[in-house]
């Protein structure tokens, strides 16, 4: 049996989790309201402040939809009560970002700047302080989006392994190459 699908989902105060018809799930809460479209086999019940989601069958397809649905739909109660965030930093002399309003311009070393307009469930903050790389802080309640933003601005540049330039995000381990050797 699936050991994620089986697993409860704890509902927090100001979480509204609701289904209906053709498995429409709707979570609502402080931070916003987020939909996803159930497997039609599965269903989900909530009650006593946990939701639950159940399979009909041991096949394969039930197994993988079961642990799959269950992930997201406790990710969309986390992200209406709490939020996501992630963080860029660009390693490189430079590399800059700022952004007005959605609209993201990074200078990564090109011979022009990129400019890049970010969804607008998805909030940007530049943070450019002397002495450090330049941050991009994304936050979101929406996870699957704030992901795929995150990295698509990852991909204009990524990190390469001899000097670590590029986009990466915060904490994250590059694997460093040792280069030429001279003879």
């Amino acid at each position: 049996m699936s050991r994620i699908g089986k697993a409860p989902i704890t509902i927090p105060a100001g979480v509204e989790v609701s289904v209906s018809s053709g498995n429409l799930v709707t979570v609502k809460g402080p931070k916003g309201t987020l939909t996803q479209q159930l497997d039609p086999d599965l269903t989900l019940t909530v009650e006593d402040g946990e939701a639950t989601i159940a399979r009909p069958t041991d096949q394969k397809r039930h197994r993988s939809m079961h642990g799959l649905y269950r992930s997201l739909v406790a990710n969309m109660v986390e992200g209406v009560s709490t939020g996501f965030e992630k963080q860029l930093e660009l390693v490189g002399v430079g590399y800059r970002a700022n952004n007005t309003g959605q609209l993201l311009e990074l200078t990564l070393g090109f011979s022009h700047p990129i400019m890049f307009y970010i969804p607008d469930e998805v909030k940007v903050e530049t943070v450019m302080e002397k002495g450090k790389n330049p941050r991009i802080n994304l936050n979101s309640n929406d996870k699957q989006l704030l992901g795929q933003v995150a990295a698509k601005i990852r991909a204009f540049r990524k990190p390469e392994p001899y000097k670590g330039k590029g986009v990466r995000f915060v904490g994250e381990e590059i694997r460093r190459k040792a280069g030429k050797t001279a003879g």
